[in-house]
């Protein structure tokens, strides 16, 4: 399929790549590491040319982890975020039918990230914003602040104001967090289960504190086919119905209004990023519907050629799965058109 468009896709600045080395590490094979540094400072090179041969016509870039979240003076997060904003915005400024970028953002002030966030989308063009899971603050770094507090409706006003969505996207976990659960659990780090654990909190929390109550157009992206979030659809629906809610009224204590499927299937989108996993995309798309769903490849962190060679080699199953041709279409690009609101791009025809 050409004209693909993937949107989980990571870069870093190139004076900082190499210092990233030992967070990288964390997530690449020894023997890929010095790939994966060569791609990721350079969002123009050996990527373009990846995507040409496995039809992605269009990507969007967003800064890698911790990224601007694991700066934990707010200073020096907001002047961060703002150099790595307009650093992407000229990388990519010759490729505009090919790349896009999502804000990367300071999260200690809403309001403050909230003007960073109009600057890039009306300036630049940005497609929305790309957060690497809670803010750190406080001294210590220890302080994590979640945007599914009241204090952040400002910011979740600007997103519907603008149009535009949130890509939630995993970081490690640190600190006090790292030492009691993960130091002699090293290699549970990331994919294997802390990123699906930490993401789907703060989703829950969103969803349960009522961002998406108060904010119903509010758009927000999850990776990774949900961070394993569907398999306990069930089971989390049954609780919060017929056990937290009724709690919760009894406390006096407001919740989420409506169904747990009724976020995933208005609010909330999934991508396949990094899960090339046919009978999971059935499995997802049996919940949410193919028109939640959309195609992305976790690059550099996963191969291109290995996200792209199973979207269109597995052609038939997929549309299967999905419901039909037009349905595999539609996840591969026609959904993050219409969410990107995306116009003319490279092959996007095709």
């Amino acid at each position: 399929m050409r004209g693909k468009v993937s949107f989980e896709e990571a870069f870093e600045i190139p004076v900082l790549a190499e210092s990233s080395r030992e967070q990288a590490a964390l997530y690449i094979a020894p023997r890929d590491l010095d790939r994966y540094l060569d791609q990721i400072k350079h969002p123009t090179g050996e990527r373009l040319q990846l995507s040409d041969k496995h039809g992605i016509g269009y990507t969007i870039y967003s800064l890698t982890v911790p990224g601007i979240q694991g700066i934990t003076d707010p200073a020096k997060a907001e002047k961060h975020a703002r150099e790595v904003n307009d650093w992407i915005a000229i990388e990519i400024k010759d490729y505009r039918d090919r790349m896009g970028a999502f804000a990367c953002l300071s999260m200690h002030d809403p309001a403050q990230a909230a003007q960073e966030l109009e600057r890039t989308v009306k300036h630049y063009g940005f497609h929305g914003a790309l957060l690497n899971n809670v803010q750190h603050a406080g001294a210590d770094g220890e302080t994590l602040l979640f945007y599914d507090q009241p204090e952040y409706d400002v910011f979740w006003e600007k997103c519907v104001e603008l149009d535009v969505p949130v890509y939630l996207h995993p970081s490690a976990p640190t600190g006090h967090h790292f030492e009691q659960v993960y130091a002699k659990r090293r290699y549970l780090v990331g994919p294997p289960i802390s990123f699906a654990v930490d993401v789907s909190i703060h989703v829950m929390g969103l969803i349960t504190n009522g961002v998406f109550d108060r904010h119903p157009k509010a758009k927000l992206i999850v990776g990774h086919l949900g961070e394993r979030m569907p398999l306990d659809f069930w089971r989390t629906n049954h609780w919060l119905e017929d056990v937290e809610r009724p709690l919760a009224k009894s406390r006096g204590d407001r919740m989420s209004q409506k169904p747990l499927l009724h976020y995933f299937k208005n609010n909330i989108y999934l991508t396949t990023s990094g899960h090339f996993c046919t009978e999971a995309v059935k499995f997802v798309a049996g919940y949410v519907g193919s028109d939640r769903l959309l195609f992305s490849v976790d690059s550099p962190y996963e191969r291109i050629e290995d996200g792209a060679q199973w979207y269109d080699d597995d052609e038939a199953a997929l549309s299967e799965a999905l419901g039909g041709r037009q349905a595999y279409l539609d996840v591969g690009r026609e959904n993050a058109k219409t969410l990107f609101r995306l116009g003319k791009y490279h092959e996007s025809d095709l």
